[in-house]
């Protein structure tokens, strides 16, 4: 693939995710449709129109670069994707149909099997998040692009994580003793990787669960934040993976040993 300009492709992004978040709200405000997908996980018509209105974007942005989402079957089955984009239009939709806050929005670019830009708008919080490179990941505050360096406020002797639950397995409280973890709070959605991005917090942990398109986003983000993304064996994780399934995960600051 010729070289693309991923700051421009992902400047040009901003304004869309942006409108898909006002968009997602306002349906919720009138009422939500709601249904249960085949794998028992919820879907509305919010994360229909979010999606429909995204890859619209990204079609024009980058027509030759096909479009994995997690509400579409396009291009699922298709062997060994090494360059594509990966979609959730609604990533925490149980927090989205509850009016609850912490439901995001992503893309995130796949290159050679590794993620190289990514967007996450969180539209109940207001807060936007995007990526293109080493050392080029921003959170938008007040019309400002400010760059995010997950290592800013780090304190090697309280370090916070983030966890998909209260109650955390044994693995992974292991893992937590081992990295030196003091303390953890429940985050839903790719949330998680902005604020481990942003210093507020210093890694995630999880066993495999849920699917690439969940992590692509915040993958990007949080590597071009300095921060670190491995499996439980320290390995590099990358995408197009058998049925876009994740594996283990550990995320954190590079300064945790």
């Amino acid at each position: 693939m010729k070289k693309i300009d991923l700051k421009n492709i992902v400047e040009n992004l901003i304004d869309t995710f942006l409108y898909a978040g006002k968009i997602s709200l306002e349906l919720r405000d009138k009422g939500l449709t709601k249904k249960i997908k085949s794998d028992n996980t919820p879907v509305s018509n919010g994360d229909i129109e979010v999606n429909n209105f995204v890859t619209k974007k990204i079609v024009e942005l980058t027509p030759n670069i096909p479009i994995v989402s997690e509400e579409t079957s396009d291009n699922k089955s298709i062997d060994d994707l090494k360059d594509f984009w990966l979609i959730d239009p609604i990533d925490g939709t149980y927090d989205y149909i509850n009016n609850l806050d912490e439901f995001t929005i992503n893309a995130g670019l796949i290159i050679n099997k590794k993620p190289v830009a990514g967007l996450i708008y969180a539209p109940a919080k207001k807060r936007m998040f995007f990526s293109y490179g080493e050392n080029q990941a921003y959170e938008l505050i007040n019309g400002k692009n400010i760059k995010l360096n997950c290592s800013r406020d780090f304190q090697k002797n309280n370090i916070k994580f983030v966890s998909y639950s209260n109650k955390i397995k044994p693995e992974i409280e292991k893992i937590h003793k081992e990295l030196n973890v003091k303390s953890f709070v429940r985050m839903k959605s790719s949330l998680k990787f902005c604020v481990i991005a942003s210093g507020e917090y210093d890694g995630y942990v999880a066993e495999p669960r849920a699917c690439e398109w969940d992590i692509a986003a915040g993958h990007a983000i949080l590597a071009h934040a300095g921060g670190k993304v491995t499996d439980f064996n320290g390995n590099e994780v990358f995408y197009g993976k058998k049925d876009f399934k994740n594996p283990s995960l550990i995320l954190k600051n590079k300064n945790i040993l």
